[in-house]
């Protein structure tokens, strides 16, 4: 099973306020986003964390990854210590800022940022990108992949999805391509 996932801001107390994030505490965003993470991803599963994974150092890292079920893959994220991400690859699958997957048979295009014309989107391929939050420009998105489905009249054009962890549809959890369906 393949999973996917953004924006998950381990360590950051900052976030918590932007997003209106229901936690009262770092620590309990930490233990939410871990258990969330480990009711789902099995030893086997692969998880794309499409950037902003942790503000921390290393050692946060490190410590993060190592309390969550599965193998994983980084997509690096503006809030991501590059630096980091490559002194712990060997805990990752794959570290990059940019991937074209196949995901059973759908091609799919990751990245941290919304590509609203990304490859092939007019042929049935699916973006999903984080970054955004639940912001004005998420909406602004939203409203232009809207605006591209009525202009090409098929649901094929134009999947995206925005996969930030605090998204009612995510709930802190990675989602997989099935789950995602309903917001492409």
């Amino acid at each position: 099973m393949i999973r996917y996932i953004a924006d998950m801001h381990f360590d950051d107390a900052d976030i918590i306020a932007y997003d209106n994030r229901p936690f009262d505490s770092v620590n309990e965003m930490n233990e939410t986003l871990a258990e969330h993470w480990n009711r789902v991803v099995g030893p086997d599963d692969l998880t794309w964390i499409l950037g902003d994974f942790c503000t921390g150092d290393s050692d946060s890292w490190a410590r993060h990854l190592s309390r969550l079920n599965g193998r994983k893959a980084l997509i690096i994220g503006n809030h991501d210590n590059a630096d980091t991400a490559a002194a712990l690859r060997n805990m990752f699958e794959d570290v990059a800022e940019y991937r074209e997957i196949n995901d059973s048979g759908r091609q799919v295009v990751l990245c941290h940022y919304p590509i609203l014309g990304f490859h092939d989107h007019y042929f049935g391929w699916t973006h999903l990108y984080g970054h955004l939050h639940a912001s004005f420009e998420w909406n602004v998105t939203e409203h232009a992949k809207r605006l591209l489905k009525k202009l090409y009249v098929r649901d094929d054009v134009c999947r995206m999805a925005n996969i930030g962890a605090m998204l009612p549809y995510m709930d802190y959890t990675p989602r997989s391509l099935e789950e995602l369906a309903a917001q492409l």
